[in-house]
């Protein structure tokens, strides 16, 4: 039998989260899986020398064959074929709550970043998400109860587990720290897979940051272990991928392939992406410096070249394809809260033509606006995964030509970056990763593309088209000053310096920081 190890401080009803059971479970999958998860992130280090060394991607020859077979996905169980509208936040209590009673066909439960991995977090998440499935969930906040409603159909429940790439600290498996995708799936499997299966349910997944097949293979086979230790039949478990790396983009049929009898379906993920081609192309130069993060959409011609070859993948394969946020909030302002309906309304309505099957928002107020786009295209079906889009043929030029878009690189871009990447790490160090900034809702992805963004721009020396000021660390350092002095009546001073302490070090230090969660996890208890 492993070690295992609690390091956390005890959390209340954390005992019914850490039983022995559960920990001996997790133990096994570190014991079998962990170390291929080592030996996958040295990969990716390995491959992105290699777009350094070449300046490109390419889709792989060696898997050529599996782009030109005949293959389909395992078909969808009953809950999951209805995706039009799914809701995600963190695991948080009250947000729990609101997402099962929003309208939603689907909750992103999310353990990853939309959360923030302080312990508490970690454990209560999970408790959480226990009560939810049992229909125990409840709240008494600010005078006002919460609870599961009878009225409404509540949300299919669909966990995002950390990344390969995070560790957890709190539990250490024969000396060495816990992996938190394994610990974040193992104890919610252990914990709920039969209850859910009881309800007419099953235990469904989002994979966060997934850089090639051979880490698809990975999961597939941490659930083929899971389902097997606890009796549960094969190919139960189903799992979302989220193609929000630009590798990624370049394996979608590999991906799907690797775990064809687990797959459900793939995302187009903004934020991440554009943050993933930052960083696999920080040295080639000009070509790949992206503009105004606001200003690059999903309409710039890179990003209509993936998110075509996303639906065109997936419903050759029998896969959903499931469409990206709308971060918008509702607002009492009618000026603000129009402008926001008209954004979601424009950016559900291009998904929903251009062949998606549903789509997330951040706010159950959106809801309805999202279920209005799709319900007009898909009608009384499910979805379209009928809509084959053989008319999509996708080069890896077309995916790699940033250069194409039409926008600026602006001084207000700059501040914008810096201004939103401080208020969110601020935000993520006080426990809070679902983090509602300039009436948008935001997580880690923002924060990763503000500070990449940043980062090259100095690297690049970028002219700011507006003012003709040239991107340095002293002019960054000029815009940090001023934005501290702003939030000084917002944020709390032990908040405030470490934020910014830490945009400046994964903005302007020589070396590109592969994640910023992974050195702001060291400033927190």
């Amino acid at each position: 039998m492993s070690d295992v190890r609690v390091l956390g401080d005890a959390i209340e009803r954390g005992d019914e989260v850490l039983t022995q059971e559960a920990l001996d479970f997790v133990a096994g999958l570190h014991e079998n899986f962990a170390a291929t998860r080592d030996q996958l992130l040295e990969a990716r280090k390995q491959r992105r020398e290699e777009a350094k060394r070449t300046g490109r991607l390419d889709f792989l020859p060696e898997t050529k064959q599996v782009r030109e077979s005949d293959w389909q996905v395992a078909d969808a169980p009953p809950a999951l074929r209805d995706r039009r509208v799914e809701i995600t936040g963190p695991t948080e209590r009250k947000m729990t709550i609101n997402a099962l009673n929003s309208g939603a066909k689907v909750w992103l439960a999310d353990l990853e970043d939309a959360n923030t991995p302080h312990w508490s977090n970690v454990v209560n998440g999970q408790l959480n998400l226990s009560d939810a499935i049992r229909g125990t969930i409840e709240l008494d906040s600010n005078g006002k109860h919460y609870a599961l409603r009878d009225d409404v159909e509540h949300a299919t429940i669909v966990v995002r587990p950390r990344g390969w790439h995070l560790d957890e600290r709190n539990l250490e498996f024969d000396g060495r720290k816990g992996v938190g995708a394994l610990v974040d799936f193992g104890l919610h499997f252990f914990h709920n897979a039969k209850e859910l299966l009881a309800r007419g349910k099953g235990p469904y997944f989002y994979l966060p940051k997934m850089e090639s097949h051979l880490e698809a293979r990975l999961w597939n086979d941490v659930f083929t272990y899971a389902e097997k230790t606890l009796g549960v039949e094969h190919g139960t478990i189903r799992a979302t991928v989220l193609i929000e790396t630009i590798p990624a983009a370049f394996e979608m049929e590999e991906i799907l392939y690797e775990l064809r009898e687990h797959a459900s379906g793939l995302n187009a993920g903004r934020w991440d992406y554009l943050f993933s081609v930052i960083k696999y192309f920080r040295d080639a130069g000009s070509t790949f410096v992206l503009p105004d993060r606001n200003a690059v959409t999903m309409t710039a011609p890179f990003m209509r070249a993936y998110t075509e070859l996303l639906v065109r993948t997936c419903h050759k394969r029998g896969a959903f394809a499931i469409g990206g946020m709308a971060a918008q909030i509702p607002s009492k302002d009618p000026e603000v809260a129009e402008n926001a309906t008209n954004k979601v309304h424009a950016d559900k309505s291009r998904e929903a033509g251009d062949g998606f099957d549903g789509s997330w928002v951040a706010h159950p107020g959106m809801v309805g606006l999202c279920k209005e786009e799709f319900d007009k295209v898909l009608g009384d079906k499910p979805n379209q995964l009928d809509r084959l889009r053989e008319d999509v043929a996708v080069t890896a030029d077309q995916l790699l030509d940033v250069a194409a878009t039409d926008a600026k690189c602006t001084s207000t871009g700059l501040r914008g970056a810096v201004d939103v990447g401080v208020r969110y790490i601020a935000s993520w160090l006080d426990g809070n990763g679902a983090a509602g900034i300039h009436n948008l809702m935001e997580d880690a992805a923002t924060a990763e593309i503000s500070r990449s963004q940043v980062w090259q721009w100095v690297q690049n020396g970028v002219v700011l088209d507006d003012t003709g000021e040239t991107v340095t660390r002293q002019l960054v350092r000029s815009v940090l000053d001023e934005v501290k002095r702003e939030l000084a009546d917002e944020i709390q001073p032990e908040l405030l310096q470490p934020a910014v302490e830490l945009f400046e070090e994964v903005a302007l230090a020589d070396e590109f920081a592969d994640f910023l969660t992974l050195p702001a996890y060291e400033r927190i208890k």
